[in-house]
């Protein structure tokens, strides 16, 4: 005899997880991080949260979120809506990726994308609002202090 949730999950195969399906859930590839992490950068500019863009788009806000870690991908569609609904064209959403040939896609971009991650926060986005509102003279030295902090921290 099956109980309640075994019949849930025969009655519902899109709810069996994607391990049971074979799918390797531990690895997100870089750029399909890259291109979240653009979509959460162009949201917050947009000063949209992921419930209001998920409702342009008629998604969840939890397929915004698995979106922006990068944990699902994006398909062709729902990168063109979301990029309409955010008023930029979808190549916005690769700017920052190394050119075809160039170099090997994962080169460089944990780095890039620490950062990206770290301005996507809301403590990155009040550190770059604070120090914007400090005249160039301050910001210069402000910078400095920064550099000599860091390298003490090493």
């Amino acid at each position: 005899m099956h109980d309640r949730a075994t019949i849930a999950m025969i009655g519902h195969p899109q709810r069996q997880s994607l391990a049971g399906r074979g799918v390797d859930t531990t690895s997100i590839h870089p750029i399909d991080r890259h291109v979240g992490q653009q979509l959460r950068i162009i949201r917050i500019h947009s000063n949209l949260s992921q419930t209001e863009l998920g409702k342009l788009v008629n998604l969840s806000y939890q397929q915004i979120q698995k979106y922006e870690s990068g944990k699902n991908r994006m398909s062709a569609s729902v990168l063109y809506e979301i990029a309409n609904c955010l008023n930029v064209p979808v190549s916005r959403f690769y700017d920052g990726l190394p050119q075809m040939g160039s170099e090997p896609v994962n080169s460089g971009l944990p780095e890039i994308d620490e950062r990206i991650a770290y301005l996507a926060t809301s403590e990155g986005r009040r550190f770059v609002e604070e120090i914007l509102r400090l005249p160039p003279r301050l910001r210069t030295r402000a910078f400095a202090l920064i550099q000599v902090l860091t390298v003490d921290a090493a």
